[in-house]
């Protein structure tokens, strides 16, 4: 038996225990907006990463998410991919209590992609997560 978000080709159990993470880390919304997306040409990709990413990834249970979280902040910067930093940035800040980044966290992440990813890496990462935390109203006045 399926349900309408798991595809007939896959393991029941891995895809829905890799959506049962997805959605602790990222959200619904997040979720649910991915999933709205899924398309003849997309679709594949997306089952592929909630069973592999979601659940054989994620689902392990040696490092925890708040670990993971600052991994994946930093492999994005490492390889420069800035959508998904942004993506993670909001999910790590909104993300279940035992697993929420801070502001600060966010930060010291950004800067030790300054030294091993280089300042310009850095740079653009501030840019991205001082706009995430304008909009979400957790930019704190500079200090003085």
């Amino acid at each position: 038996m399926t349900s309408p978000e798991t595809p007939a080709n896959a393991s029941l159990d891995s895809y829905e225990s890799g959506l049962v993470n997805r959605r602790r880390v990222l959200g619904d919304a997040w979720v649910d907006k991915s999933l709205a997306n899924r398309n003849a040409f997309n679709s594949e990709f997306q089952e592929l990463i909630t069973r592999h990413a979601w659940n054989d990834i994620w689902g392990r249970a040696a490092l925890g998410d708040k670990t993971r979280r600052y991994m994946v902040l930093s492999m994005m910067l490492g390889i420069h991919a800035y959508e998904e930093f942004a993506m993670h940035v909001r999910a790590a800040l909104d993300g279940p209590p035992e697993s929420r980044l801070t502001p600060d966290d966010i930060k010291e992440v950004i800067m030790m992609a300054a030294i091993y990813c280089g300042v310009p890496v850095a740079n653009h990462a501030f840019g991205i997560a001082t706009g995430i935390l304008r909009e979400k109203g957790l930019l704190a006045d500079a200090p003085k």
